[in-house]
C-alpha cells in the first residue's frame, strides 16, 4: 500500500513510517483478528500510561503494581515449572494481558497482601518438600504472618511425580492455606504427573481464558486469537521442543573396571549452534529406549511392531511409539491402574489406597514397565498400551564445563544404569542411549537454565562445592571457570563416592588443579573404604570450624547430588551453624534459610 494512501490520518497522531506499519500490521485480518489487535494495543497504551505516570507513595506503587496485572510466581527444581510458568506468561502477554513473572526466591513476601490474582505454579521434591526457590514463599504462606487475602484471587498448578507418598502436597497446602487466608480459586488446582503437559496445558489455557475475561476490555476478549507478528525469517532457537541434534565426541568410562557403576564422561559438540550456558545450568537429552526393551515389550504382549496406533494428534507405528515417544522405564501411577484393570488383580489394584503409599513407591522403584507386564498378565492391544503409558521426557544432566575453557563444547557426567533381573537386563533411559551412542552419532540436546545455582558474580568471595558420585558434574565448570576468568576467591570441594580407587571421579584433574592453586582445598569421602562407611555430611561435621569461618567471611555454599544427600547435608549444616555459632537450633535453621534466600547456599538435587 503506498504511503500516501495512509498519510491522511484523521487523527495525524501517527507519522507516515509508523501509519504504513499499521496498515500492513492490519492488512488482511478479519473482524476477530482486528479485535484482538486492538485489544493487545489498549494493552499496550495501559503499560506505557503507568510507567510515565508520576510516581506515588511506595505503598500505593505496590497496590498499582499489584493491581495493574497477575503476578505468575513459580517453584521449581528442575525447570518444569519455570518452563510452563514462562510459557503462561508469554501467552497473556501476547493476548494483551500485562503480567510479571518471578521466580518463588524472588517474589517479595511483602507484596502479597495487595495482589489483586495470583498464578502459582509449584513443583513437590521427592516426598512432600518444596523446590529449594519456593521454600520462603511456603514457609511465609504458613506461617502466623501470613496476612488475611480476601481480595485476592489466585490459581494453583502443581507439578509432582504420583509414585511419592506426597504427590503434589506442595501446590496442595498451598491452595489450601490460600483458602483459609481468605484468598478466592480464580481456577480450580491441577496436579500434574510426569507426564505433565497432559494435565497442565489445558489449565493453561483455561488460565489464559480466565485472565483475559477478568483483565481485558470486554471487546478485547472475544477471541484467544494470537496472530503471528513476529518475523518468519528468523532461525527457531533450540528449546526442549526443538533440540539441536550435537556430535558425540567422546563417550568415555571414567571409572575403573571394578567399579560396580559405570560413569562416562561425555563430550558433545555445540559447534554450528548459538546455544549458550553458564556454570550450573544442565543439558536437556531426549533418549531413544534400548531396542532390546522395545523388542521384549512386545514379545511379551504378542503384539505386532507394525501396527499403527495413535493418540488424538499422530500415528505411528507401534515399534516407533515405544521406542522414541514412551516411557518405558519409569511406572507411573495411572498406568499401574490400567495394568490392575487389565489383569483383574486385586492385590494391585490394593497398592493404589492412600494407605499404601508407601509400598506404591517400593514398586516403582524397584520396577520397570516390563516387569509389571511380566508379573501381571492381561490382554493388551496396542492402542490401550499407547494410551496406558505417559509420554517420554528428556533427562537433565548437570554441565560438567565452562565454555571459556572448552570452547563450543558441552561435557557431561553420566552414570550409566544398568543391571540384570530374572526376568532379564533393565537399562535407564537416557544413560543407556548415551553408552550405546558411538563417536561421531549425534545426540538431541537443548540447555535448561538454572538461575539458582549460580557462582557468585564477586568473583573475590570464596566457594564450598559439596558433591557426590556424578554430583561433582556443575562443580568441575565451576573450577574452570574460576581458573578462566582469574578468580581470587578461594575454592574448595568436599568430594563423596564409595570408592577412592575405582571411582574417583577426575582425580587427575583435582591433584592438577591442587598443584596448579586452582582448587585450594579437597576433602573426600569414600563410604566403602572401611568398615564404619562415611560420606560427605560426615566431612562437613568433622572441618565445620573451617566451613563456619569461611560462611562468615562471605564464602558460598554449593551442594549437588541425590536428594538424601542434600538433607543429611542441610542437617549437618545446621548443626555446624549451631555448634561453632554459638546458636540454638532454631536460630541455625533461620541462619541457613537467610543464606539461601541470599543466594549464598544453593542445592541442585535430583
Amino acid at each position: 500500500m503506498p504511503a500516501t494512501a495512509v498519510s491522511e490520518s484523521p487523527s495525524q497522531l501517527l507519522s507516515v513510517e509508523q501509519a504504513t506499519q499499521l496498515a500492513l500490521l492490519t492488512d488482511g485480518l478479519d473482524a476477530t483478528g482486528l479485535i484482538w489487535v486492538s485489544g493487545y494495543i489498549a494493552g499496550l497504551a495501559r503499560r506505557q500510561a503507568l510507567s510515565t505516570s508520576p510516581p506515588p507513595s511506595s505503598s500505593a506503587t505496590i497496590e498499582a503494581v499489584a493491581s495493574s496485572r497477575p503476578s505468575i510466581v513459580y517453584g521449581s527444581q528442575t525447570g518444569n515449572a519455570k518452563r510452563l510458568a514462562e510459557d503462561l506468561a508469554q501467552q497473556l502477554e501476547q493476548s494483551g494481558v500485562r503480567t510479571r513473572l518471578l521466580s518463588a526466591a524472588a517474589y517479595p513476601l511483602r507484596e502479597l497482601r495487595n495482589e489483586s490474582h495470583l498464578i502459582l505454579v509449584v513443583s513437590t521434591q521427592g516426598d512432600g518438600d518444596p523446590p529449594d526457590d519456593a521454600r520462603a514463599l511456603v514457609d511465609f504462606v504458613e506461617g502466623k504472618r501470613a496476612p488475611a487475602l480476601k481480595s485476592l484471587k489466585y490459581a494453583v498448578l502443581g507439578l509432582g511425580d504420583s509414585s511419592y507418598p506426597q504427590f503434589n502436597a506442595i501446590g496442595r497446602r498451598l491452595d489450601e492455606r490460600l483458602a483459609e487466608l481468605g484468598a478466592s480459586r480464580w481456577l480450580p488446582r491441577a496436579d500434574a504427573d510426569l507426564d505433565i503437559d497432559t494435565v497442565a496445558q489445558p489449565w493453561l489455557s483455561n488460565a489464559v481464558k480466565a485472565a483475559r475475561e477478568a483483565l481485558l476490555p470486554p471487546l478485547a476478549s472475544v477471541t484467544s486469537l494470537r496472530p503471528a507478528l513476529a518475523s518468519t525469517s528468523e532461525q527457531p532457537k533450540v528449546s526442549r521442543e526443538k533440540p539441536f541434534l550435537a556430535e558425540l565426541l567422546v563417550n568415555q568410562r571414567i571409572t575403573a573396571r571394578n567399579s560396580h557403576r559405570d560413569v562416562r564422561h561425555v563430550e558433545l559438540s555445540l559447534e554450528s549452534v548459538d546455544l549458550r550456558y553458564e556454570p550450573g545450568d544442565a543439558i536437556g537429552v531426549w533418549p531413544a529406549n534400548a531396542p532390546a526393551l522395545v523388542h521384549a515389550i512386545l514379545q511379551a504382549l504378542q503384539l505386532d511392531a507394525d501396527e499403527e496406533v495413535g493418540d488424538s494428534n499422530n500415528r505411528f507405528t507401534l515399534v516407533e511409539w515405544l521406542s522414541h515417544r514412551k516411557e518405558l522405564t519409569r511406572l507411573s501411577r495411572p498406568f499401574i491402574a490400567r495394568l490392575a484393570a487389565i489383569s483383574s488383580d486385586a492385590s494391585l489394584e490394593a497398592l493404589l489406597a492412600p494407605e499404601q503409599s508407601g509400598r506404591l513407591s517400593e514398586l516403582v522403584h524397584d520396577n520397570q514397565v516390563l516387569d509389571l507386564l511380566l508379573n501381571h498378565p492381561g490382554k493388551w492391544s496396542g492402542q490401550t498400551l499407547i494410551d496406558a503409558l505417559r509420554p517420554l521426557a528428556p533427562r537433565l544432566y548437570s554441565i560438567a564445563s565452562s565454555r571459556k575453557a572448552v570452547g563450543d563444547e558441552a561435557h557431561l557426567t553420566i552414570a550409566h544404569l544398568q543391571y540384570g533381573t530374572n526376568a532379564g537386563e533393565r537399562w535407564g533411559a537416557a544413560s543407556n542411549f548415551i553408552a550405546r551412542t558411538t563417536d561421531g552419532n549425534q545426540v538431541p540436546v537443548f540447555v535448561e537454565s538454572n538461575d539458582r545455582f549460580r557462582l557468585p558474580r564477586d568473583s573475590a568471595r570464596d566457594v564450598i562445592m559439596i558433591g557426590a558420585g556424578t554430583g561433582v558434574a556443575p562443580f568441575r565448570a565451576f573450577v574452570q571457570e574460576r581458573t578462566a576468568i582469574g578468580a581470587g576467591g578461594r575454592n574448595w570441594l568436599l568430594f563423596g563416592n564409595t570408592n577412592g580407587r575405582d571411582d574417583f571421579l577426575y582425580q587427575v584433574e583435582w591433584q592438577e588443579a591442587l598443584k596448579h592453586r586452582h582448587l585450594d582445598r579437597l576433602d573426600v569421602a569414600f563410604s566403602r573404604e572401611r568398615p564404619q562407611k562415611t560420606y560427605v555430611q560426615h566431612r562437613l561435621a568433622e572441618h565445620g570450624r573451617e566451613v563456619y569461618a569461611w560462611l562468615e567471611s562471605g564464602a558460598s555454599l554449593y551442594v549437588c547430588g541425590g536428594i538424601a544427600m542434600g538433607k543429611a547435608v542441610e542437617e549437618t549444616l545446621v548443626d555446624v551453624i549451631a555448634t561453632h555459632g554459638a546458636r540454638n537450633r532454631e536460630s541455625a535453621i533461620d541462619h541457613v534459610r537467610a543464606l539461601q534466600q541470599q543466594g549464598r547456599y544453593a542445592r541442585d538435587l535430583y
